[in-house]
């Protein structure tokens, strides 16, 4: 089967064509700068040469339509025609609780998707405009969507709950989703392979680690509890977003500042994090670690603060499954800043975890990175999610058979 994956950004749009029967990857690309001036265009087929042009980009409609025209094109093209393509999977950011697992984009599941768009309302309305501009120039293939909140649907009442008047999350259902779905489900399935075990018998803490950021405990295979809540702005502290804080100290804010509520929830989503901690130096680990080898006081507080609170996490989740058998990083900070890997890590010692700095230093890609006589083995996984949004689609479809 093959798979067209479509990745919608605010302004960009990731794509990713892939056989899934193998699970390789035939092109790959990204638009950039949707929406406005200079938009710019990256073609990747994996038998051919690497294409990279500025293209005319006023909308994602545009994108898609110069998307297909690549894929079919006589020169550059990869398929023929049209009707190689068995489906096109989309990532939809919410879902609310109205999906547990990939869906075909019927009427009914599109009309699903609008009612959730308030719950993330700059991701869901852009992710359905890259669905209805797949629908137009490709009516006859079969579109599914694929949901970062389904992963977590496992988490038990108790651990989605908020201690708020329980007719709230009755009448709007106000309760924690969690994100990164295809993320945490992803790197738990990569984990259990390199532990040799049937992910149904693992315990594994991921951790995904970008600019935004969370950490899912995975029992057996399934979401049991996750940082991110309601909305993305939950959890631990991340590139410019707060985390978790008292929530009083938003009536203080605006009450002090003389600011609006609207004002102060800008402040928590892109004023705060690593980036409000280091008195607006850097909301990128990569500068704040630079400043960090200097001596530099901002980017030591900014990046000790964001590696306790990922601590905290792991932690809590150790305890909430009753051990754990690794940990894994993920994600750009994740992947790449061998420093937060290290704090993090040196704070776990009392869980047995002991890290190879050797190998953490030179980690690149999938890596082992705890001692041989670490009790918990832990490792770097870069993430897939594209991958995981192809297996999904091929599941749904499946599923209707």
């Amino acid at each position: 089967m093959k798979v067209l994956v479509v990745n919608c950004g605010s302004s960009s749009l990731k794509f990713r064509l892939i056989v899934t029967d193998t699970e390789t990857v035939i092109a790959k690309g990204l638009f950039e700068r949707i929406g406005s001036n200079g938009g710019h265009f990256v073609y990747s087929p994996t038998d051919g040469e690497k294409q990279e042009r500025d293209v005319d980009l006023p909308d994602h409609d545009a994108a898609v339509h110069i998307l297909i025209d690549t894929l079919t094109n006589a020169d550059t093209g990869v398929i023929k025609s049209l009707d190689e393509i068995d489906a096109v999977g989309h990532r939809i950011v919410h879902g609310g609780d109205k999906f547990s697992h990939a869906a075909i984009l019927t009427p009914e599941a599109i009309a699903a998707i609008e009612e959730c768009a308030p719950l993330a309302p700059i991701h869901n309305p852009v992710n359905l405009m890259g669905i209805r501009a797949c629908m137009k120039y490709m009516p006859n293939t079969t579109m599914v969507g694929a949901f970062d909140t389904s992963f977590h649907h496992t988490i038990p009442e108790k651990a989605y709950l908020y201690g708020i008047p329980y007719e709230y999350y009755r009448k709007d259902r106000i309760r924690r989703y969690g994100f990164h779905g295809m993320s945490h489900e992803y790197i738990a399935n990569e984990t259990a392979k390199l532990l040799g075990k049937d992910v149904a018998d693992t315990k594994i803490i991921t951790c995904h680690l970008g600019n935004g950021a969370s950490i899912t405990a995975v029992k057996g295979g399934r979401s049991v509890d996750t940082s991110m809540g309601f909305t993305p702005l939950e959890g631990i502290i991340m590139g410019t977003r707060s985390g978790s804080i008292d929530p009083e100290i938003i009536n203080v804010i605006s009450e002090r500042e003389n600011k609006s509520l609207k004002e102060v929830m800008n402040i928590l989503n892109n004023k705060s994090g690593i980036y409000g901690l280091s008195d607006y130096l850097s909301a990128d680990v990569r500068d704040l670690t630079a400043e960090y080898n200097k001596g530099n006081e901002n980017a030591i507080r900014a990046l000790s603060t964001y590696a306790y609170s990922i601590v905290k996490y792991v932690g809590a989740y150790a305890t909430v499954m009753n051990g754990a058998d690794a940990i894994t990083f993920t994600a750009g900070v994740g992947e790449h800043s061998f420093l937060v890997r290290k704090l993090v890590c040196d704070h776990l010692q009392f869980l047995g975890v002991k890290l190879d700095e050797k190998a953490n230093k030179e980690a690149d890609g999938t890596a082992l990175i705890s001692a041989p006589d670490s009790s918990i083995k832990v490792y770097v996984i870069p993430t897939d999610e594209e991958m995981s949004i192809a297996r999904q689609a091929v599941e749904a479809i499946n599923a209707q058979k």
